[in-house]
């Protein structure tokens, strides 16, 4: 114990600008810690190790707690809270009548808010603190939100060999104390093949989407069309009966990795790549078909700005579809209705709104080489 502690107050010291005092009662609570789980598990007894363990142990406990520390109380707890709800996004579900991507969220607060309070008495009790004890310093709201995150991540044991983690049981039993709920089944897949469009997108349009969608501290205008994207792509997965996909999106837009998606959803990576496929093409016929205006004015790249396209691409894309969908496209930019347009040009509305989604794919194909870099002019 004495040289666990000796290790945790010299880093803590060099480590933070904290008072010599604040240091030392952290790390005897990390300590004390990381002694009594060494002490209580019979497998780090019986391994012959426990002083590496120990140390083991009480590193972690003390990189996490500087991790927060770092990036200071206000983004620490931003972090937190976004790990958080990655991990219990897909066990709390809203009542059906209230389905839907705000109100999940909404739920996934009030239970976050009950679950901070929980662990904050779990951490008074394990450390032995007083029944009113509250971090002051940022120190000691770095220890105390490592310890909430630890504490959410607690594997407990349940009948047949398996195990949970202990948020997800929390959340799994506040969701069941929502009326009517609505449940989200990660086992149902898509049946039948994609269109030819899964093979012709680029993914760069894909890569390209997400990363606007994650970016940070975006303008306030751009920022509401972010929204709405958001609000209209998870509304039209629900309608479209993709609650899977929906929650592989909201994951994304955490910004999280393939093996952490893994991980929350309880997929395979085979499953977690066939989801992704799935998603992929149902965001590109949102993009480019059910509201192909609100995501081209997102991505500044409408109509009055040429599909985002700089006059050398333009030329291009003209050169590439041909004179009869070059009128097409000259009268959409006009404002023409898909039942004008398919009078004009003679064919059916199916026929227009066909054509018109490849030559956005065909315009996004063009732009997108200017976002990776290839075949670019250099005096653009």
């Amino acid at each position: 114990m004495e040289a666990i502690f000796q290790l945790l107050f010299s880093e803590l010291k060099q480590s933070t600008r904290a008072s010599e005092h604040n240091c030392r009662d952290v790390a005897m609570r990390i300590g004390e810690e990381v002694t009594r789980i060494c002490d209580q598990s019979q497998r780090i007894q019986a391994s012959g190790e426990v002083e590496v363990w120990a140390t083991t142990l009480a590193r972690h406990r003390l990189q996490q707690c500087l991790n927060y520390y770092a990036v200071g109380s206000r983004q620490g707890r931003v972090e937190l809270h976004s790990t958080l709800s990655a991990i219990v996004y897909r066990y709390i579900t809203p009542p059906q009548a209230q389905a839907g991507y705000q109100a999940r969220l909404t739920l996934i607060e009030d239970f976050l808010q009950g679950f901070y309070l929980e662990s904050l008495n779990a951490f008074r009790r394990e450390a032995q603190l007083s029944a009113t004890y509250s971090p002051k310093t940022l120190l000691e709201l770095s220890e105390y939100m490592a310890f909430v995150e630890r504490y959410g991540k607690r594997r407990i044991p349940l009948r047949g060999g398996r195990s949970q983690q202990l948020i997800i049981l929390r959340a799994q039993t506040f969701s069941q104390q929502q009326p009517l709920e609505t449940s989200v089944d990660m086992e149902q897949a898509a049946e039948g093949a994609g269109v030819e469009s899964d093979q012709t997108w680029n993914d760069t349009s894909v890569q390209q989407v997400r990363e606007l969608m994650v970016a940070k501290e975006p303008e306030p205008m751009v920022e509401d069309l972010r929204q709405e994207v958001i609000k209209e792509l998870m509304a039209y997965l629900e309608e479209n009966q993709r609650s899977d996909c929906a929650d592989y999106f909201a994951l994304r837009l955490q910004d999280l990795t393939t093996h952490e998606i893994e991980s929350i959803l309880g997929l395979t990576p085979r499953q977690r790549d066939y989801l992704q496929q799935r998603f992929k093409y149902h965001l590109i016929r949102f993009a480019l078909r059910h509201r192909w205006e609100l995501v081209h004015q997102w991505l500044e790249a409408d109509l009055e700005k040429n599909l985002g396209l700089v006059p050398q691409q333009w030329q291009e894309l003209h050169e590439k579809i041909g004179q009869e969908n070059s009128e097409l496209l000259r009268l959409k930019q006009k404002g023409k209705a898909d039942t004008e347009i398919a009078q004009i040009l003679g064919c059916t509305v199916n026929q227009v709104q066909k054509r018109w989604f490849k030559l956005l794919e065909q315009a996004w194909e063009i732009r997108n080489r200017l976002v990776s870099g290839e075949g670019t002019s250099t005096n653009e």
